[in-house]
């Protein structure tokens, strides 16, 4: 990112004013007038019955997460963790039984010391395989980021490829949808792991209902009872009622500066699952012998039951914020994926901008409605674990934290930008409108 000018950030964002009420009004005034706040406004007048489903889904959801928190008794006492090796930790271990119930798992591993989603999917993938063993992908592709876990790109780091491991997918069909029928052939060598995209991730595809991965699920074990069903569920947590752990996966891995952070996680993962498999995975986060008995919270876990308590809100404010993007370029003539309104398994909108100029331009106006670095202008660049440069609107509080609103693209055909998150649908409404300011001006 390099600076932008300061004028770039009048037009939604004023400058300081005597009061806080007064700014507020300025920003409000600024943005009243301008064809892209009518614009921003009739899609969320026309949003309004969706939200109000979306909204009334926060309750069940919340309801668990409380229900959680009661059976194990967490109080004040458990937001302070050990030093040194973590033996012993009361904290950490209510946190991974709260999180194992919300996610309807046997058993979870929350843990500051994963740095990614990508990190907590990689330790289940290496915990778990052993040289010689098979991993299948169902859905495809899978996501940038572990093309070279796998061994599809770069060498000499030690990918599963490396280690003895093979890999086989089952393409997408023409529509995007796992080929169900291609599934009996595709199983047809020993297998130990299939491998579940849940989300979309940066193929222009739907994400896969919890529905969806049930079924898939069931009749991998009707072809290979001892396989292994692991589902990548990164954005896709208290998107529905149920998580795939619910439905017959067998163990799932994702982030926590993604949904179940609620904004405010500072780092992290989680595995949850079949204790077996989850105690595999920490194994390889930490060391065979030691599994999940090590590793402190470094006094962080007040932040991560709060995150969890309000993720339920998040990720519903997430998903509106969704519908109105979707709403919004839909209404210009963009394709968009999913539509406005309908039923959704993760937080990500992607568009088909179908240039890189417009791609840019809607991420520059992002950044610049962002709470933190909007003075920033976002760049192409490569980025660790991409096969292609990318250019990303985040300005959140956390670092790269996608739980709030942020936006990126890979610098590709057909040009697709995917926008997640937010923890209000109005800072996406005050982004929008900036955004179509500046698609004006870009064409």
């Amino acid at each position: 990112m390099t600076p932008a000018g300061p004028r770039a950030l009048e037009q939604v964002c004023p400058g300081p004013t005597d009061t806080a009420a007064a700014y507020a009004a300025a920003a409000y005034t600024a943005a009243a007038d301008t064809p892209a706040a009518d614009t921003v406004a009739a899609a969320l007048e026309r949003l309004a019955p969706v939200a109000a489903a979306r909204t009334a889904a926060v309750r069940p959801r919340l309801a668990r997460v409380l229900e959680a928190f009661a059976a194990e008794r967490l109080g004040v006492h458990h937001f302070a963790s050990v030093s040194g090796y973590g033996h012993g930790d009361l904290g950490r271990e209510v946190l991974d039984r709260v999180f194992a119930r919300v996610l309807q798992a046997e058993a979870a591993a929350v843990r500051l010391q994963f740095v990614s989603g990508t990190h907590a999917i990689t330790a289940a993938l290496f915990g778990v395989l052993r040289p010689g063993d098979r991993l299948l992908a169902l859905t495809g592709r899978p996501y940038d980021t572990l093309e070279e876990v796998i061994g599809l790109r770069g060498s000499g780091q030690g990918s599963l490829a490396e280690f003895g491991i093979t890999y086989d997918e089952l393409p997408l069909t023409a529509d995007g949808l796992v080929d169900e029928a291609g599934l009996e052939d595709a199983l047809a060598p020993e297998t130990r792991m299939v491998l579940i995209q849940r989300s979309c991730g940066y193929s222009w595809r739907p994400s896969l209902p919890v529905a969806t991965i049930g079924r898939l699920c069931e009749r991998v074990k009707a072809l290979r009872p001892d396989c292994v069903c692991f589902v990548d569920n990164c954005y896709g947590e208290l998107v529905q009622d149920l998580e795939p752990t619910a439905v017959g996966a067998d163990l799932i891995a994702g982030s926590l500066i993604k949904n179940l952070g609620g904004t405010i996680a500072p780092t992290g993962g989680y595995v949850a699952g079949r204790r077996e498999l989850v105690e595999m995975a920490c194994c390889r986060l930490t060391a065979p012998g030691i599994g999940s008995e090590g590793g402190t919270g470094f006094d962080q876990y007040r932040l991560l039951f709060q995150g969890l308590f309000l993720a339920p809100q998040m990720v519903t404010e997430a998903l509106i914020g969704a519908d109105l993007v979707a709403e919004v370029f839909a209404g210009l003539g963009y394709a968009v994926n999913p539509a406005a309104g309908a039923e959704r398994s993760d937080v990500i909108q992607a568009v088909r901008l179908g240039h890189p100029d417009r791609l840019i331009a809607v991420c520059r106006a992002f950044q610049g409605c962002s709470p933190v670095g909007a003075y920033l202008d976002p760049v192409p660049a490569p980025m660790p674990g991409y096969a292609s440069d990318l250019v990303m609107a985040g300005g959140t509080f956390i670092d790269g934290s996608t739980s709030e609103f942020s936006a990126d693209a890979p610098l590709r055909e057909p040009w697709v930008l995917y926008a997640q998150g937010g923890t209000h649908h109005g800072h996406v409404a005050l982004a929008l409108e900036r955004a179509l300011a500046a698609l004006a001006q870009a064409d």
